[in-house]
């Protein structure tokens, strides 16, 4: 009997030693984070690699059960969009080889997702996907066209093909609002208007503004062979299938340009704090209010829009339109969701939602905001706390005066297979590894609160409508004028966005007279080349503005960005106005 527990002994120990060691093993198997993590400001016991520099000009991404990781590029033209990567046991980028047989036509292509061992993507206009094999690291076979987007709309705010995929095989695709509020379609070229109203009823959300339902295994789709869940969305980029709730969950964009095309009603300060990026569990058949109406995060209420006779105060008209589930501050650009499943982070990760926020282009005269990764905590498929700060200083810069000052911007979100957290920068496609390395039985609140302390950050806080207004000294009337007419999109450096809305730095198209002040009275729409860079969007006519204060506007580009820019008189803007 003393053998028979001597044995059964040194069997236990052995079992013990077994364990902690195969343990040890699947700890140690993870990659070494970078000593600053890339940058990046997390919670105590997290940590960062980054993966590579610059995968190009990036979208979304994708990581399969074997660790290969898969970019969206935003290219307007050419092929071979997508980037694949294999990572060595450091967990850097080994290979990076560009493919995809596929045109590619426009900036907002969108997509990279797995689903059932297939690979799908997106341009702006067409979903595809392409066959993933085991050991191979770039897709086989020619890409399949899934779905395209048959409407004739040319030149659009929101073209995005996100996807998500349900338990029932079913497939989920967004057809975003083409405007802002509705209005647009009462203008020359689809671009806002100061004081028009909206179509009533709006013509959009026939075949926009929506979320429209596919069965998953379907190639050679159309919107019409699908059916609508829901409507009254504006603009949907984040969207996730939660697996704990069996329900589809977005963040969308909320509409822009209160102050701008209601100054009567809205200041400054409530255009970059108004409406709230709205996170959704969308139920089938229900109406969420766009575009009569927008939610107000300091109200919390759904108020009626503007351009259908509100005043910042009344409600909307409808009072059942659907009301989200958390409000995100304004303008932060909510452009991926992801729901957690891994068992790698603490358990209080485990179903909650990441969030991926590209950041304003529109708070001026205040600092641009978001730029961040946030988390939002999930119980029994419904959130259970409030958002908070999950990773922050992609921008690298306090305040931010305008986009080009960003350094990085977080757009797209992947788990990888053993729940690291991938994110991918938008700018030059800089790829983080997020990595949990400490306790996970000594996670607790504390470490939350620490990292909640970014919040203080001017790039999450809710500015103050006095001291934190940016070139305050500068905003002399023609520095003025620019801010509420311009710097929306081309910013007040005059450098844009790089992504949307062109330079009107240094840049051709300022310096010939009668050019810039069309432009500027009609606004333009479709490809334009600036600076040797492509962009199809729309800029709004600014026809409605004084003859001097037109020439005020280019006076100050004069002076501030461009020396060659047009001298520019009163009586050639009134001139051309006359034609």
């Amino acid at each position: 009997m003393k053998y028979l527990n001597t044995i059964l002994g040194s069997f236990i120990l052995l079992s013990i030693s077994f364990l902690q060691i195969h343990c040890h093993n699947t700890a140690t198997n993870l990659p070494q984070t970078d000593a600053d993590n890339g940058g990046l400001f997390l919670a105590p016991g997290f940590g960062a690699l980054v993966v590579t520099d610059s995968s190009g000009p990036a979208r979304h991404i994708a990581v399969s059960d074997e660790g290969n990781i898969y970019v969206k590029l935003r290219i307007t033209e050419g092929d071979s969009g997508n980037v694949a990567i294999q990572v060595n046991k450091q967990g850097k980028a080994a290979i990076m080889q560009r493919f995809g047989d596929y045109p590619n036509d426009g900036s907002f292509a969108t997509e990279m997702r797995i689903h059932k061992n297939y690979l799908y993507f997106s341009s702006e206009k067409v979903v595809y996907k392409q066959k993933l094999s085991s050991g191979e690291l770039i897709p086989t076979g020619e890409p399949e066209i899934v779905l395209v987007d048959d409407h004739g709309h040319g030149a659009h705010w929101h073209i995005t093909k996100t996807i998500a995929f349900d338990k029932d095989d079913n497939m989920y695709i967004p057809f975003s609002a083409p405007s802002n509020a509705c209005q647009d379609l009462a203008s020359n070229l689809g671009g806002a208007t100061a004081g028009v109203l909206g179509a009533d009823p709006c013509p959009e959300l026939v075949d926009h503004g929506g979320i429209w339902k596919f069965k998953a295994n379907g190639t050679g789709l159309f919107q019409k062979d699908g059916v609508r869940v829901a409507t009254g969305l504006r603009s949907v980029v984040a969207m996730d299938w939660n697996q704990e709730a069996n329900s589809l969950f977005l963040v969308q964009h909320g509409r822009d340009d209160l102050h701008l095309l209601w100054p009567q009603y809205y200041s400054a300060w409530q255009n970059a704090v108004l409406p709230a990026e709205e996170f959704i569990q969308l139920k089938e058949g229900t109406d969420y209010g766009w575009p009569y109406s927008y939610y107000d995060p300091i109200q919390q209420k759904k108020l009626l829009a503007p351009e259908y006779g509100g005043d910042g105060k009344k409600l909307a008209r409808n009072p059942e339109v659907g009301l989200p589930i958390m409000a995100f501050p304004a303008h932060w650009a909510p452009n991926d969701l992801l729901f957690y499943k891994g068992s790698q982070f603490p358990d209080h990760y485990k179903n909650g939602a990441f969030i991926a926020f590209h950041g304003s282009t529109n708070r001026d005269p205040y600092p641009q905001a978001g730029y961040v990764v946030c988390f939002v905590p999930f119980k029994d498929g419904k959130p259970s706390g409030d958002w908070e700060v999950f990773a922050d200083g992609f921008a690298g810069i306090d305040p931010i005066p305008n986009v080009s000052d960003a350094k990085f911007r977080p757009m797209g979100l992947s788990e990888g297979p053993d729940g690291s957290l991938y994110v991918v920068d938008s700018r030059k496609g800089k790829i983080w590894r997020i990595i949990y390395n400490g306790d996970k039985t000594k996670f607790n609140e504390a470490a939350i609160a620490k990292i909640n302390e970014r919040k203080k950050a001017s790039n999450l806080r809710i500015p103050d409508e006095a001291k934190d207004i940016v070139y305050k000294e500068k905003l002399l009337p023609s520095a003025q004028l620019f801010q509420k007419q311009c710097a929306s999109c081309h910013q007040m450096n005059g450098l844009g966005d790089e992504n949307r809305f062109p330079s009107i730095n240094n840049t051709e198209w300022v310096s010939e007279k009668n050019r810039l002040i069309n432009i500027i009275l009609n606004g333009y729409s479709g490809p334009i080349k600036v600076g040797g860079k492509s962009y199809n969007n729309v800029m709004p006519n600014h026809i409605y503005l004084k003859d001097e204060e037109i020439v005020e506007i280019i006076k100050y580009m004069k002076n501030n960005f461009n020396p060659k820019t047009a001298e520019v008189t009163k009586a050639d803007v009134a001139a051309l106005r006359r034609k």
